[in-house]
């Protein structure tokens, strides 16, 4: 996909799905988090280890645009960039494909909080210069 470098694959599962074998609308929230859990993992400790390190990122917006059905046991791969970064607020843009075709893409957006106080908190430097350096990768 053009303007991301990196994606995830997986499987519609059937617990995603629902009467009609079609994904729940939910679940391409929970297939976004999967893209930025594993986006994430590209820093050293992943997100594992801001929580250690006492920093949450919390969900403060989201947004989902469903282009078409996909069903279970479809393959899909699910492409993730992070479009702002700005102090502790920072988005994920997502696109999802199905054999080359699109069918959903939207945005999540966060903020970095303390754990314990929950309040909001620089991005770690270290984080974001490991988010800048992939998304100038080639």
């Amino acid at each position: 996909m053009e303007g991301f470098r990196f994606s995830t694959d997986l499987r519609v599962r059937y617990s995603e799905t629902d009467a009609q074998g079609v994904a729940h609308n939910a679940s391409y929230l929970v297939w976004f988090e999967i893209a930025r859990i594993a986006y994430l993992d590209q820093y050293p400790g992943g997100y594992r280890r801001l929580i250690e390190e006492g920093i949450e990122a919390t969900t403060v917006e989201s947004h989902v645009r469903y282009r078409a059905g996909v069903r279970f046991d479809d393959r899909l791969r699910v492409w993730a960039r992070v479009s702002d970064l700005r102090g502790a607020r920072f988005r994920f843009d997502y696109m999802i494909e199905r054999d080359g075709d699109i069918v959903a893409d939207g945005w999540t957006s966060h903020a970095c909080v303390d754990a314990a106080t929950l309040r909001p908190t620089r991005m770690p430097g270290a984080l974001r210069a490991r988010i800048e350096e992939i998304e100038a990768s080639v």
